[in-house]
């Protein structure tokens, strides 16, 4: 039996999906199953790289999702809107769902996976996360007998990409984004990726799915990499350090009650670290459960290739079930498992973490007694106090603390803020 694929978006990662499906050979022979039967595009004379037959383009995304010979749809048109309501209009006709469309799902997923279980059909969501480095599927699946307690990611290849060159070139923060613009790593418009929502929409995706509960997307934190410039690198670099935007997903227990730490920000991580060395355009993310331990995934995280791998890949997971289980028969719960509890999500005050600050001061006597104090007024316990040297007429010094409470840091800077030795606070990053 063939399966009839409707295909939205041919776009980067749509022409690398359609390349896989048109040339099966040499792939795993379930993809001789499956066939593109329609594809939506904005316009039908754009010139594209690659060939197709002459009726299979069509400009009415509607008619695809609605159309009864068809199966599966491979939602690759990103964005909100329209995805949002072809993605429903398509399980309500019956089609399974093949995404890599993570802010529809980061911020609709409950309503689609419930409109999904409603019609029993399958949303299969690999490539929204990770480019092609699977890392969904082993969460609902290869990793399920485990507790998962954190994971910890470089999920967004442009600011990684960023930071990797600002460290290896000491450049500043607008002339390597101006060259990732140049490269195609980074959008014309690149806010989703700087200020962290593109690697905040991933982290709820994951934490979603590894701890089993909805996760409203507004009560991630998110913060980018703007504020970072080449001589926190440079310090960072003394102190044993390097830089990278992290996304963190933690589960905390206090007594019975289960609380969920979801961040997104710049942190400092030491040169040990696994993360430390996922360079360039490179994602990885490690899971830590028990009784596994830590288990690093690490791959290419963007791109036509990669993504539409993990694309097809997801297609032929439902073809395959389909093909045992027949259509319309009870779903497997690993492949369309959805959460059902609300998560209780920590707000970014109660997240204890180590602070790296960068402070300019009169270069007077007592300054550093007076930062002592003030931090030591609201429980935050220094682990080093440098002066690294001046800028003009004022002393730079850093400060790197213990862990402590996020909300009793920030009381602390406030009333340093205050001082009249202080003249700016160039930096505050977290320390993993």
């Amino acid at each position: 039996m063939v399966f009839k694929i409707g295909l939205l978006g041919l776009g980067t990662v749509g022409s690398g999906t359609a390349e896989i499906i048109y040339n099966p050979q040499g792939r795993h022979p379930l993809l001789n199953d499956i066939a593109i039967h329609k594809i939506g595009v904005n316009s039908l004379t754009k010139k594209r790289n690659i060939e197709l037959p002459g009726d299979v383009l069509t400009t009415d995304l509607e008619s695809i999702v609605t159309d009864p010979e068809i199966d599966i749809i491979i939602e690759l048109i990103g964005g909100l809107e329209p995805a949002r309501t072809l993605i429903l209009k398509a399980i309500a006709s019956g089609k399974h769902i093949v995404t890599a469309n993570k802010a529809v799902i980061a911020r609709y997923g409950s309503e689609i996976f419930a409109a999904a279980k409603e019609a029993k059909v399958y949303v299969l969501l690999e490539a929204a996360v990770g480019g092609g480095i699977p890392i969904v599927e082993p969460l609902k699946q290869s990793l399920g007998a485990n507790r998962i307690e954190n994971i910890i990611g470089i999920i967004n290849g442009t600011t990684n990409y960023i930071l990797t060159e600002m460290t290896e070139k000491g450049s500043d923060f607008g002339e390597v984004l101006e060259e990732a613009q140049r490269l195609g790593y980074a959008e014309a418009d690149p806010t989703a990726d700087i200020e962290g929502y593109d690697a905040a929409d991933k982290i709820s995706i994951l934490a979603s799915l590894a701890f089993d509960r909805k996760v409203k997307r507004e009560d991630v934190y998110s913060e980018g990499i703007t504020n970072i410039t080449a001589s926190d690198i440079d310090y960072a670099d003394k102190l044993g350090f390097v830089i990278k935007l992290l996304a963190i997903a933690q589960k905390t227990l206090e007594g019975n009650e289960e609380t969920l730490q979801l961040r997104v920000h710049p942190t400092l991580v030491t040169t040990s670290h696994p993360l430390a060395n996922v360079n360039g355009v490179f994602n990885a993310i490690l899971v830590e459960g028990q009784p596994l331990g830590q288990v690093m995934f690490y791959g290419p995280g963007a791109g036509s290739g990669p993504t539409a791998s993990a694309v097809v890949a997801d297609t032929l997971n439902i073809v395959g079930v389909l093909q045992s289980n027949g259509k319309g028969q009870t779903l497997d719960p690993l492949l369309s498992s959805a959460p059902q509890t609300q998560a209780d999500i920590s707000p970014i005050e109660d997240v204890n973490s180590r602070f790296y600050t960068r402070f300019l001061c009169a270069d007077v006597p007592g300054v550093i007694g007076h930062l002592g104090t003030a931090f030591g007024d609201y429980g935050v316990s220094l682990a080093s106090v440098v002066q690294i040297g001046f800028q003009g007429e004022f002393a730079e010094i850093v400060v790197v603390t213990h862990h402590v409470r996020e909300g009793n840091f920030r009381s602390a800077i406030e009333e340093i803020r205050s001082l009249n030795a202080i003249q700016d606070i160039p930096s505050i990053i977290r320390v993993l």
